[in-house]
This record gives C-alpha cells, sequence and structure tokens, in this order.
C-alpha cells in the first residue's frame, strides 16, 4: 500500500481537515461494549460541543432564540456531567500535541511509535481546544510510512452509526470553516 492508497482508503471523498491538537493511537482491541460505549460517548460530546459552538440563528431556522439558548444550556449540562465523570480519569493520558489529519472515516497522524497495518485499537482526540475532554474512537491501522517528518500512522475507523458520522462531519466542518476564517483575517 502506498499513501495515495492509504489517502483513498482513510479519507475518500469525505472532508477531511489538517490541525495540531493533541491525539494518540491506542493499541488493543476494544471489546464490542467498550467500542459501543466509547462511541456514544463520543456522539454525546460531539453533539454538546456542536450546539455550543453553532449559537447563531439561521434565517431558515424555526426554532427560537428560546429554543437555542435551552439547547445551549442542556448541552452545557451535558458536558458538565461528562467532565465531572471524567474527572478521575483525565490525568490518566495528556497525549501530545500532533499535527494530524482527519475525517469522519480515519485520520493520519505522526507517530513516534511503530505499529503494524491490521492492528486494533482507538484514536483518542482532544477535539477542543476549551475542554480537555477527549474523544476514543474505535479504529484500525490501515498503513504507516516513514518520511523526513517521521513516522505516519493511517486509521480507519471502525463503522459507526450514522449519527455518529454525521456528528464527526458537522464538527470537522465547523474546523474547517475557522481555519478557512483564520486564513482570510487581515495579519
Amino acid at each position: 500500500m502506498n499513501v495515495d492508497s492509504a489517502r483513498a482508503e482513510v479519507f475518500g471523498e469525505s472532508l477531511a481537515c489538517e490541525e495540531t491538537r493533541p491525539a494518540a493511537f491506542v493499541p488493543g482491541e476494544l471489546g464490542p461494549n467498550a467500542a459501543r460505549s466509547a462511541c456514544l460517548r463520543a456522539e454525546s460530546l460531539l453533539r454538546a460541543l456542536a450546539v455550543i459552538e453553532d449559537s447563531r440563528i439561521e434565517d431558515s431556522d424555526e426554532r427560537t432564540a428560546a429554543d437555542l439558548a435551552l439547547s445551549r444550556i442542556e448541552a452545557k449540562v451535558d458536558l458538565l456531567t461528562a467532565l465531572v465523570t471524567g474527572l478521575s480519569k483525565s490525568h490518566e493520558h495528556e497525549d501530545p500535541l500532533r499535527p494530524l489529519q482527519w475525517s469522519a472515516l480515519g485520520a493520519c497522524l505522526r507517530s513516534d511509535d511503530e505499529v503494524a497495518p491490521g492492528t486494533a485499537g482507538g484514536f483518542r482526540i482532544q477535539p477542543s481546544d476549551w475542554l480537555p475532554q477527549s474523544l476514543l474512537l474505535p479504529a484500525t491501522v490501515v498503513a504507516t510510512f516513514t518520511d523526513g517528518d517521521g513516522r505516519q500512522t493511517w486509521l480507519r475507523f471502525a463503522p459507526q452509526s450514522t449519527t455518529l458520522t454525521a456528528a464527526l462531519e458537522r464538527h470537522l466542518f465547523r474546523v474547517h470553516r475557522r481555519a478557512i476564517a483564520e486564513q482570510r483575517r487581515p495579519k
């Protein structure tokens, strides 16, 4: 497998964003219950982030300002609940900042560890700067390549629910939109 075929398998036609985030691949097969639980937590976190970050009202949106305010409050309560339950786990791992590219289908990240293709595990990432909560998405190593900048590990996410895929796509669209806005800002 070469870089182009890995890119096609991991990203396909989906939107892929480049970021530098605390992230890691954690080798080790997740059992069916652990994988399902991780995906449900990831979906919940991404939906809550979306409600908080998407605070503007669209003209075509039929929801009122009060509905949006209530949704933001509910999302904040969900996040607070997740943070409180994760406090004991929050210091278990501090992933290094890594340049990465990711989509709703998979990720490519720089890594110091050599991991063989076919290795199952989880892709762990802190999706927001202001929230120290991590997502864990079941993933499998598709390929690894070494170049002048180090080792690239290409991950394909395990099949996931359509709602989690939609939440990931929405999150990555917001990341992409922010990156474009940042580039357009006068320096």
